[in-house]
């Protein structure tokens, strides 16, 4: 399940907690992956492999909240590699990663204002029990005589 189906998931159940802990996990940290799946894809024969396989893959980690980017280049993308022309597209991916972040952190911080709005709530909801609060917005019939109402 990817980890925006998670996060729903978590939200629908409840679970803040949950959903606040990937929404921070998926906010602070990208990872940009370019990989050639199989080294020669003219053998048939040839096992693919389901994972970036080290020489057949360029890797990039961008961690936000430590300020680093760790970057991974993999034999067949270096020289005359046969896959060179893929740093190009790779180096894009990570440039377009930027936008990423940034709409990962506008979630977060609307993440947290409903969160905060929603402990405002619970807090106001603590200090007056239920039928003070309630009365506290009736209208007064005694004060109706005009527009005004007690507020």
């Amino acid at each position: 399940m990817a980890v925006s189906d998670k996060f729903k998931q978590a939200l629908k159940e409840g679970n803040i907690e949950e959903a606040l802990q990937l929404a921070l996990g998926e906010a602070i940290e990208l990872e940009i992956t370019t990989w050639v799946r199989a080294a020669n894809p003219y053998n048939t024969n040839q096992q693919i492999p389901e994972a970036p396989q080290p020489g057949h893959r360029m890797r990039t980690r961008i961690n936000i909240v430590e300020g680093e980017i760790n970057t991974e280049v993999g034999s067949h993308f270096v020289g005359n590699g046969p896959y060179t022309e893929l740093r190009k597209f790779h180096v894009d991916q990570i440039e377009e990663s930027r936008n990423i972040l940034q709409e990962n952190l506008e979630s977060l911080q609307q993440l947290f204002v409903v969160l905060a709005d929603s402990m405002k709530q619970l807090s106001q909801s603590e200090q007056f029990p239920l039928s003070a609060k309630s009365d506290r917005h009736r209208l007064n019939p005694s004060k109706l005589s005009g527009s005004k109402t007690d507020e």
